[in-house]
């Protein structure tokens, strides 16, 4: 069955993501266009270096020409913003994207987006997907991709210019020219590397990269920016003598970072930052949005400066409708996806390592320096993160207990309030901790915040006992 989750429909390559199943999808989005009226109007599309991506985005786009749909076809493998940024600046209603984001090689999926070029909203992809289950494959309609080619059904474009031109556009690539950084990138096997070269040579940046050849097996690795995936791009900072090692992952919405003496600088860090950049050297003033499982460390930057900080379900759909909502300046997840205000609505890795190389030159202050001193002025927060694989019936009974039963363990300081807006956040004197399902994956994820990483994962560890979850630090 296709079942969309937080980021698209995703689901594991010759089980349930089939030809069959990904022209479900193509017809049960053409039919919706074509009552919507916008069927001639179009749709963008692209994809990523996954197994079967761009197999799977001809035949998504061959239902699409064949139910009446215009198709402008990005044909070379490119990041999911570039697509985002497409539907954006053509004025198109919808788009999609063929990739499983940052999931295992054995997934491959779609991200739907809507007009801006924002993800999706569960009311689309609910009516998406109920309406793709229900179809019966001798009913869809599909015209051979040479032919809808011929007959201008399905057209190639090329948005790579405009998408990164806009990037540059937005940063102040004199600051950055000034200090000729070095830099070591790491595309994770993905598709970030063509416009992260070309936005960090036209800086006058001296780039060094490893990981970038197309490996649909990613090295071997799951294509998430995390301290585990990222010991490569540790090593390469310190023996290229690098300011800073920049990593996104398979389809390049999100970012990892390693500082000058390589060490992980966590997405948290990151978004927080940037957060105080914008304020405190563009003098940028408004809202911060983040997931309800990022840190609360950016709630005590905006509050320095007269601001506040909104939490939002998991899934960025929610952190885009939050800062349109609030005006926000800024939007993140402790995941490494964030965006800020006169981009795309989405999360964007490419921009936001422009932004982060921006930061640097104008601060003139490395990395390492920038977050202690986030932290001497802000105080330190530290996360644990932890997550388990599930049988249904495992996941049946934690639900249950979790989010029916209401059971809370003990805690050894008072809870404050809990909140079940989207899992079970628990709200502690001096910390947090909260326990969510995956909406992409099988598994359970806890997270916990406190002031030191012994205390957070002490949280995490009575969390997980709890609900009978095997922990040992």
């Amino acid at each position: 069955m296709i079942a969309f989750g937080t980021g698209g429909w995703r689901a594991v390559i010759g089980e349930d993501f089939t030809k069959e199943n990904i022209q479900r999808v193509a017809a049960a989005l053409s039919r919706r266009m074509v009552r919507e009226g916008c069927a001639e109007h179009g749709l963008c599309v692209g994809y990523d270096r996954r197994f079967l991506s761009r197999e799977a985005c001809i035949w998504f786009s061959e239902v699409m020409a064949g139910e009446g749909v215009k198709v402008y076809f990005v044909n070379l493998s490119c990041p999911t913003p570039q697509i985002m940024f497409t539907v954006k600046s053509m004025g198109l209603r919808y788009g999609a994207m063929v990739t499983a984001s940052h999931n295992p090689a054995i997934y491959n999926g779609i991200k739907l987006f809507t007009f801006g070029g924002r993800d999706a909203t569960e009311e689309y992809t609910s009516a998406i997907e109920e309406e793709a289950n229900a179809l019966l494959p001798d009913s869809i309609r599909r015209i051979p991709f040479d032919r809808a080619q011929q007959e201008g059904r399905i057209v190639f474009i090329d948005p790579r210019d405009s998408y990164l031109d806009s990037i540059l556009a937005q940063i102040d690539t004199d600051a950055i020219r000034r200090r000729r950084l070095r830099v070591v990138l790491d595309p994770m096997y993905g598709v970030s590397l063509n416009g992260l070269m070309t936005i960090l040579h036209t800086a006058r940046c001296d780039v060094d990269v490893i990981n970038e050849r197309h490996d649909a097996f990613f090295g071997r690795h799951l294509p998430a920016p995390a301290p585990d995936t990222l010991v490569d791009l540790q090593y390469a900072v310190r023996e290229h003598n690098a300011n800073v090692g920049i990593a996104t992952d398979g389809d390049a919405d999100r970012l990892g970072i390693i500082d000058e003496q390589g060490n992980y600088i966590s997405a948290n860090e990151i978004l927080t930052l940037l957060y105080w950049y914008l304020m405190e050297y563009k003098g940028w003033r408004g809202t911060a949005v983040r997931n309800i499982a990022t840190t609360h460390l950016l709630d005590r930057v905006a509050a320095a400066y007269g601001q506040v900080c909104v939490e939002v379900p998991v899934g960025f759909k929610h952190i885009s409708s939050g800062m349109e909502q609030h005006d926000a300046i800024i939007g993140g997840e402790s995941s490494g996806g964030l965006t800020v205000r006169g981009h795309i609505s989405g999360k964007d890795g490419l921009y936001a390592a422009s932004l982060l190389v921006e930061m640097l030159c104008v601060t003139g202050k490395p990395l390492s320096q920038l977050v202690q001193d986030l932290y001497a002025r802000f105080g330190e927060t530290h996360m644990a993160e932890f997550d388990w694989a599930l049988t249904e019936e495992s996941k049946a009974r934690i639900l249950h207990e979790v989010m029916e039963e209401r059971k809370l363990p003990d805690f050894p300081v008072p809870v404050e309030k809990v909140s079940y807006l989207d899992g079970c956040k628990v709200y502690l004197d001096g910390g947090w901790v909260i326990t969510r399902f995956s909406g992409t994956e099988p598994r359970v994820r806890i997270f916990a915040e406190a002031d030191t990483l012994s205390r957070a994962k002490a949280l995490v560890g009575i969390m997980a006992r709890a609900v009978g979850l095997p922990f040992d630090e």
